[in-house]
Parts: C-alpha cells; structure tokens; sequence
C-alpha cells in the first residue's frame, strides 16, 4: 500500500506540515494495482505517488513536492532566491539519487523480499547517510538554518535505515536531525491507520 512508501509520505509529510487538507487513495502495490491501465493513465512510469489537483495530474515525489510548495506559496520550505534555492535543489538530488539507490533500494529489497544487490545498495545508503551527517554535524537542517524540502526529501528512508539493514547509531548528527523533524509542528507518522 502507498502508506508504506517512503515516497508518498514525502507528500503527505509536507501537506499535513502545510495544514493543507487532502484527500488519499491507496494504492495496493501488493496487487500490482499499480501496473494496470487506470493507474498507468495517471503515471505511466506505474509508481507512487501520483498527485491530482484542479483536473491536472503530477508523479514523482520530487515534483509534487516543489508543486505543493509553490502552490500553496510555501517560500520558507522552496525559496524563490537562487542561492536558497540551490542549496535546496542540491539536497533534492541527493535524495533522488544515493538515497534513492541506496537506502531506498536497500529498504525495498528487505521490506518487499525483492531480489537485487543488497550489499551494494547498502554501501551507498551509508555513503547518503554520511554526507547528510557531515552537513548536519554543523547544520541543523539540510539547505538552510530552517527545515525546507531538503529535509522533508531525504528523511523518510534516512530514518528508515534500519529497515534497510543499515545501522544509524555511527551517524549521531542524523539521528538528532530525525527527532527535530519529528518534533515539528504538523508531523505526522509514515505508517497511518
């Protein structure tokens, strides 16, 4: 179901953060309700999440993120400065890729029993989770000194690491950036229901 996916939860993260009512649809991945052709119409890459809004359609996380923020004119969390936005945009590219085929992949192949390269994954899972410990070792939040898309990209399947066979405690400053987003107003838990 899509409450398991790191990357749904990104967007209900940043919704329930924005105080942003919305309405979920699950998807069961578990049957393959992705792949079949009313869910691929929506997104043909057959992923979640897949956002609707106003009649028009978005997929990928990453997009429907920078979509909401700019919507919903969320300038603290995607500013419209270049140097704030770069910093930002960084942080969105390491999620899309070391985590992504790190920690991710890794949490896929335990979480699901997918087959794959598990021992490879993982390395790159603590390569991603030593570059976010070397920033937060002197930052409290990834991009900026406020929390702001960065965090919300890369914490699901950062705090998820132990699902993915990767220990956390050799990262202490990631550890503590997890409990400040937990601690902020309008967080909500990965697994609802």
């Amino acid at each position: 179901m899509t409450e398991r996916s790191g990357n749904a939860y990104k967007a209900r993260l940043l919704l329930a953060m924005l105080g942003v009512p919305y309405e979920q649809v699950l998807v069961d991945l578990a049957h393959a309700e992705n792949r079949k052709p009313l869910f691929l119409k929506l997104n043909p890459r057959g992923q979640v999440p897949v956002l609707e809004d106003g009649g028009r359609v978005y997929w990928d996380s990453t997009a429907i993120l920078v979509y909401i923020a700019r919507k919903h004119e969320a300038h603290d969390w995607l500013p419209l400065d270049a140097e704030a936005m770069a910093e930002v945009m960084q942080w969105l590219a390491l999620a899309q890729n070391e985590v992504r085929y790190g920690l991710q992949a890794a949490y896929v192949m335990l979480t699901y029993n997918r087959g794959g390269h598990l021992a490879e994954c993982q390395d790159l899972g603590r390569s991603a989770l030593a570059v976010l410990d070397g920033r937060l070792s002197g930052h409290d939040w990834l991009a900026l000194e406020r929390p702001t898309l960065a965090d919300i990209a890369c914490y699901p399947y950062a705090a998820s690491a132990p699902q993915a066979g990767i220990a956390l405690e050799p990262y202490p400053a990631v550890v503590r950036w997890i409990k400040r987003i937990e601690a902020l107003p309008g967080w909500v838990q990965c697994h609802q229901g």
